[in-house]
């Protein structure tokens, strides 16, 4: 192999190696701030299809019904722990310090994210709750079928 087919070779091979890096780098930086959307069933037992669990410090989007009775709030600070439950019959407790939204309330359809803390817990760092009767998420929806006589027990 002549000196310039091997100078040209080293160049395009050092060229693929650094856009291959920097597409890499940028795929792990992607990976950290990605929310997937879990049910409560889901945190505890794993999605349907794959079986996969989300990693305690995972950063995730948890959907669900407050469960009636289970808001407390702490008198000193804004600290607030609810219970989130699906149609599953599996319910995460939820942690969140700050102002909740309006239209929060017990029997309210709502998504929190946050970080998960162990298998049960979530550390919320935004709550939302839905804006009005007819309107709810479809994730949320599909979820919580059949979770309507909840509220009225």
């Amino acid at each position: 192999m002549n000196p310039r087919r091997k100078k040209r070779l080293l160049i395009t091979s050092c060229l693929v190696f650094s856009l291959s890096l920097a597409v890499g780098l940028v795929l792990f930086a992607l990976q950290q701030n990605i929310d997937l959307f879990y049910t409560p069933t889901e945190i505890v037992q794993g999605k349907k299809e794959t079986g996969i669990k989300p990693e305690v410090g995972q950063r995730l989007r948890v959907g669900g019904l407050v469960v009636p009775g289970t808001v407390k709030r702490d008198p000193q600070n804004l600290k607030v722990s609810f219970d989130l439950l699906d149609n599953g019959g599996e319910a995460v407790t939820v942690f969140f310090d700050g102002i909740l939204p309006d239209l929060f309330r017990e029997g309210q359809g709502i998504v929190a994210q946050g970080k998960l803390l162990n298998a049960t817990q979530i550390d919320a760092s935004e709550v939302l709750a839905k804006h009005d009767e007819e309107y709810m998420p479809p994730e949320i929806a599909d979820a919580i079928v059949g979770m309507d006589n909840l509220k009225t027990q």
